[in-house]
């Protein structure tokens, strides 16, 4: 026999649980919503809160039972225990009893009926979901993480288009491809000549340099490109419209996620930039996820493909992830940048804890980026570093014992013998 606390939509019931006999013993019943929403929050979190705890010390303690009270979560069960002494009993062996009193509560609530405790049911639940959203601790950081994968969904959007304008424009005006490398520019271009018959007096000063301007000047009289028609052009006009509102929409984006990586992660921004930073971010779920991660999955968070597929072929492991495209491990040399993003990933995983656990002020990250940036002088300069006191002593010890040959692979003298098969002497 055993005592079991269930939580409901109405209130929170205790029952008396023998075998298949079961009996509700006492019904706490909820007063309002908002009491519904507090009570229901601090037991899910697994607190205990005042009206529970009078409930049962009024229907437990003071009645003196003394089988074990079931409970279906670990931390309301310590709770209980560590405020009431009660001892409870949670797990594995309390799952079908709360699973029979569930399937039959109907019959056992005698105050409460059916259709009254699914409309509780559904109030409570809009309530306590709402309650959940507003008080995430992570929905800032979800804004960061839609602005960062808006921002590579443009990217990806902008060069199709540009790709687009640039292969059906270049039948009409095929040299501004070779002259002009910019996309936007390369647009704007078009939007302002038209056909290339009106280069010559077209004024392209307010985005080209006048060097720049010359040169598409003198190639649109030469060009060998086919005419096209009014219609054509208005279409092209339309798709080189789009690739520029795009990327003025990209800009304004990329500065909107700047601020917002100032304000939820300033160390983190300092030491990897903003970008790289939100990328990360993105990667890990949320900032606190992020926090928890050891440096080495900092550093080869975003080639977990390249990870599983070097695992399952047994080769090499990957150095590096995002963390390549940061400027520390771009100005590395090739020889060093497994090494730099090593050290930048330490770094960048300290300056995430501080954002998540800590203030808001990056002066640790400026005092990590001057002493990551100094590791790279060194590396510049040829300074670096001899084996760590393991392979020092490792080498040592052996010496010390005579066995071992400095510099020699193969690594032991074998002692002398003479023909009798004795060590000689």
């Amino acid at each position: 026999m055993v005592y079991a606390l269930l939580e409901l939509p109405a209130g929170v019931a205790l029952f008396k649980v023998d075998g298949e006999k079961r009996k509700m013993k006492a019904l706490l019943h909820f007063k309002s919503t908002a009491d519904a929403l507090e009570t229901t929050t601090q037991l899910v979190n697994g607190e205990l809160s005042k009206p529970v705890r009078k409930f049962l010390k009024k229907n437990y303690l003071e009645k003196e039972v003394s089988e074990e009270l079931a409970v279906a979560d670990a931390k309301l069960a310590k709770a209980i225990k560590e405020t009431l002494a009660i001892p409870c009993v949670f797990g594995d062996d309390t799952l079908p009893t709360f699973r029979a009193l569930k399937a039959h509560i109907d019959s056992l609530l005698e105050d409460v009926s059916a259709e009254q405790l699914n409309q509780t049911a559904l109030g409570l639940a809009h309530n306590l979901n709402r309650y959940k959203l507003k008080f995430s601790p992570d929905k800032v950081d979800m804004m960061v993480v839609q602005a960062v994968s808006l921002l590579e969904d443009l990217d990806k959007e902008i060069n199709k288009y540009a790709m687009r304008a640039r292969e059906w424009y270049g039948w009409h005006f095929p040299e501004l491809g070779k002259i002009v490398n910019d996309n936007v520019a390369y647009c704007k271009i078009m939007l302002a000549m038209k056909t290339r018959f009106n280069a010559r007096d077209t004024d392209f000063s307010d985005f080209l340099e006048e060097e720049m301007e010359q040169k598409v000047k003198d190639a649109a009289m030469v060009s060998m490109g086919t005419e096209i028609a009014e219609e054509d052009i208005e279409n092209i006009g339309r798709l080189c419209n789009e690739v520029v509102a795009a990327s003025k929409y990209r800009e304004q984006l990329s500065t909107y996620l700047s601020s917002r990586m100032q304000t939820i992660a300033p160390n983190l921004t300092t030491m990897v930039g903003e970008q790289i930073g939100a990328r990360l971010i993105q990667k890990a779920g949320s900032l606190l996820t992020l926090a928890k991660y050891p440096s080495s999955t900092v550093q080869i968070l975003g080639a977990e493909k390249a990870l599983f597929r070097a695992l399952k072929q047994r080769q090499a492991t990957p150095k590096y992830g995002i963390l390549y495209n940061a400027s520390v491990v771009a100005k590395a040399a090739p020889a060093q940048k497994g090494t730099m993003s090593r050290v930048l990933a330490a770094k960048a995983s300290l300056s995430a804890r501080i954002d998540s656990f800590g203030d808001g002020d990056n002066a640790p990250a400026l005092e990590y980026r001057s002493k990551v940036e100094n590791r790279l002088k060194q590396f510049e300069e040829g300074i670096t570093y001899g084996k760590s006191g393991n392979a020092r002593g490792a080498g040592a010890g052996m010496q010390q014992r005579g066995g071992y040959v400095g510099g020699q692979a193969g690594g032991f003298k074998r002692p002398r013998m003479d023909n009798s098969g004795f060590n000689k002497r």
